[in-house]
């Protein structure tokens, strides 16, 4: 087999399942990947496990993937996927209970306390949602590529942030956080 420089040389190959054609696609794209993950999930060890999932998903897919597409926005699609079904699968924190004493806070601006009801909050948001304004707000991703990861439309990626934050802010304020 002839050695595989190019992207438009790799990709007919890897459809047809050249495992040498998917290992050259693997090591180009698999730091894109691990970080689109970790964007998502906020868990390095996860990200790490999803990433192999990712490309277990895509090299089973191989004869599926168009090689006039782009890969990278494929391979980010399913690694969305990927991070949507460990959200699902991920059970949430439990609350202690509110009458435990709590040490005082030095600085009455953002506490550790805040981030936590903060965070706490974001992960009670449902999976789709939870994505959506992982990627929107805090890791400033445009909403076009959003949509593309999601495979849905860029207003559906807007209408699920309105969403998160109408659910973000109910869920504070029953916390005691006034956003």
């Amino acid at each position: 087999m002839p050695v595989l420089e190019q992207p438009s040389d790799i990709l007919p190959h890897f459809c047809h399942g050249d495992l040498n054609a998917f290992e050259a696609l693997f090591r180009r794209h698999q730091s894109e990947v691990y970080g689109w993950i970790v964007h998502i999930v906020r868990d390095p060890a996860a990200a790490e496990d999803l990433t192999v999932e990712t490309f277990w998903r895509i090299y089973r897919a191989h004869a599926r993937f168009d090689p006039t597409r782009s890969f990278g926005s494929w391979a980010r699609r399913i690694a969305t996927n990927a991070a949507l079904d460990h959200l699902k699968t991920v059970r949430p924190e439990l609350d202690l209970p509110d009458d435990l004493p709590s040490p005082p806070l030095p600085d009455p601006g953002i506490s550790e306390e805040l981030r936590r009801k903060m965070a706490r909050a974001f992960r009670r948001l449902p999976p789709k949602l939870q994505v959506a304004a992982t990627l929107a707000l805090i890791e400033d991703q445009p909403y076009k590529e959003i949509a593309e990861a999601l495979g849905i439309s860029t207003g559906a990626v807007k209408l699920r942030v309105f969403r998160a934050l109408r659910l973000l802010r109910k869920e504070l304020k029953r916390q005691g956080v006034e956003p």
